[in-house]
């Protein structure tokens, strides 16, 4: 994505959607979206299911056929450019791997950042910023572990989108 044009996402057109509803790194996607004014949606399971119970109608999301799990994490990412997804974990498990094999077969640009195996000259926010501008992403599905399965993933999380899409220009080496 150009500069202009990250300029106008961050700035005035609001076109990135973030999308997901589960706990942890869903969650906490919907709520920085809502938070920084972005345009957000995608899927849920029938009945608005996520693990601590009904998802309030401040989630712009819609209802999927099944009231599995999994037929949401697929339509999801079917409807967006690229996924990023979080884990503490350096290798994803779960429906964070699910996810990833999803992109594999859909052939989705995907970036996996696990938090706690983080360098510390390595940024996760710079590298999503980074990831969005360089295949100029429009529709990010955020995905990640379940909140009790890595507790404390729904802050990190917010943390690092919200260090995302502070107004901050990536920094070029």
């Amino acid at each position: 994505m150009s500069y202009l044009l990250w300029y106008q996402l961050r700035h005035h057109d609001r076109k990135t959607h973030l999308r997901r509803g589960q706990t942890g790194a869903d969650r906490a996607a919907l709520d920085v979206s809502i938070l920084h004014g972005f345009a957000h949606g995608g899927r849920c399971p029938k009945g608005r299911l996520a693990l601590d119970g009904v998802l309030g109608g401040q989630y712009q999301l819609s209802e999927t056929p099944s009231a599995g799990y999994l037929q949401r994490t697929e339509w999801n990412m079917r409807n967006t450019d690229s996924t990023v997804v979080f884990t503490f974990a350096a290798t994803a498990t779960g429906g964070a791997l699910k996810t990833l094999a999803f992109a594999r077969e859909q052939g989705k640009p995907c970036l996996h950042l696990p938090l706690r195996q983080v360098q510390n000259y390595e940024d996760p926010a710079l590298q999503l910023q980074c990831f969005m501008e360089l295949l100029r992403v429009h529709a990010l599905n955020v995905a990640g572990s379940r909140g009790a399965k890595e507790p404390g993933l729904y802050l990190a999380v917010s943390q690092e989108l919200n260090d995302a899409f502070s107004g901050a220009r990536p920094t070029r080496a």
